[in-house]
């Protein structure tokens, strides 16, 4: 389907969505520029997408796939496209993959997570499907045992495994264990979350002949992102030309950031999606310019929206309703979502502050127990050795990590190394 030019679709959003015409109530009518639009608050936007009742879409809901975001506690956020948002979607993802390696008669495995709507195995499978060369498309899932797909690489003569990267380095852990190599794999596709340096050693053991690419960025709700360029950087991404428009902007200020080597928060706005409207929605990621025309983005992890651990995402205003409701006597005096990397896997501290004296011994696990009822995706990958069990960490209010420009607590800190 043909994209919108950007003043129609403001036009459009503002005409018939509720949210827009709220959002965009004291703009002038003539507002037809990015730059004179406000960034969409996520809290607002998902107070107001909820079902029934819903003030954000532009017309019922008759005919449409709908996806769930990763970042539900406890309360859905459904994303839904209709059928030619869909199609015009995956097929421009699916040519993304060409530039990411993929070859005519590879045998793909997809070993994203399926099922409770989550979006990523059916995006990859329709992407593949829609790509502009021919592929065996085998849909396995990310629930099949490593065991089982280190024996269809061998038996299938499997060519590209795509999943997330830790579904990757857990059967290349299988393979090593059992004393084997799959020479046959050409291409690794991850997607989802960054890969990080320390799993490559594993990977070449494992895949000694493949190359490593991304297999895209996009998001259920805000949809398509960016496209892989092909290079060594497999961080580098650049706007689906004609579909998306990709900002960054200052954390702090909120102004554009147009500096190559400047991190920024990336803000999309789509151009074909008119059923739930994306107009400078923040993705919740961190990105810095490689190049002088602001094209092409390196991804640099999460922003201050929330933080991802392997295909879990912790909004830093939903964990907090869920500490504050779990701690009665008021212990905790901030918060901060702190992600680290250590032993090959990531995870997620609770830094909590605390006036006086140190909170009750007991209160760290009954806070993550409360975490894990309202999120019980990540016990779930916990338990699966994907990543770190979530922890405590109570340190006085004072030593929580502020801003230094402008004294503002640090909702999310990005530990993790940077290669």
């Amino acid at each position: 389907m043909p994209a919108k030019p950007l003043a129609e679709l403001i036009r459009f959003a503002r005409a018939n969505s509720p949210f827009y015409a709220d959002l965009y109530r004291d703009l002038p009518e003539a507002a037809d520029r990015l730059d004179q639009l406000p960034v969409i608050d996520q809290t607002a936007f998902w107070t107001a997408n909820t079902w029934p009742d819903n003030r954000v879409l532009t017309g019922p809901l008759t005919d449409a796939g709908v996806y769930k975001t990763g970042g539900t506690t406890g309360v859905p956020k459904f994303s839904p496209w209709t059928r030619a948002e869909h199609a015009d979607s995956v097929t421009a993802f699916g040519a993304g993959l060409v530039r990411a390696g993929l070859r005519p008669g590879h045998r793909v495995a997809n070993l994203f997570v399926a099922g409770e709507l989550y979006g990523g195995f059916l995006y990859i499978e329709n992407a593949l499907h829609h790509a502009p060369v021919d592929n065996v498309r085998l849909g396995v899932g990310g629930a099949a045992p490593d065991g089982y797909i280190a024996d269809l690489i061998t038996g299938f003569g499997v060519h590209v495994l795509a999943g997330e990267p830790m579904k990757l380095s857990a059967v290349a852990e299988c393979l090593v264990a059992r004393g084997e190599r799959a020479d046959g794999v050409e291409l690794l596709l991850f997607g989802g979350d960054l890969l990080f340096a320390d799993l490559r050693p594993l990977l070449s053991r494992a895949f000694p002949k493949a190359a490593v690419a991304s297999v895209g960025y996009a998001s259920n709700d805000a949809g398509l992102v960016g496209a892989p360029v092909p290079g060594e950087d497999v961080r580098v991404h650049e706007a689906f030309a004609d579909r998306t428009v990709v900002e960054l902007l200052d954390e702090v200020t909120g102004e554009p950031v147009t500096t190559p080597g400047t991190p920024g928060r990336v803000v999309v706005t789509n151009l074909f999606r008119t059923l739930m409207p994306i107009l400078r929605y923040p993705t919740g990621d961190r990105a810095e310019w490689v190049d002088g025309e602001c094209r092409r983005f390196r991804l640099l992890g999460r922003s201050t929206e929330g933080a991802r651990v392997g295909t879990v995402t912790l909004p830093t205003e939903e964990i907090r309703t869920v500490l504050l409701a779990a701690d009665p006597d008021r212990h905790i005096a901030g918060m901060q979502l702190v992600q680290r990397r250590w032993d090959g896997r990531d995870g997620v501290i609770l830094r909590l502050g605390h006036i006086g004296q140190p909170p009750p011994a007991d209160l760290a696990d009954r806070l993550v127990d409360a975490v894990h009822r309202a999120l019980p995706l990540y016990p779930s990958e916990a338990a699966l050795g994907s990543i770190h069990p979530l922890a405590v960490e109570w340190v006085p209010r004072s030593e929580l990590v502020t801003n230094p420009r402008t004294g503002k607590l640090q909702q999310v800190l990005d530990e993790r190394p940077r290669e």
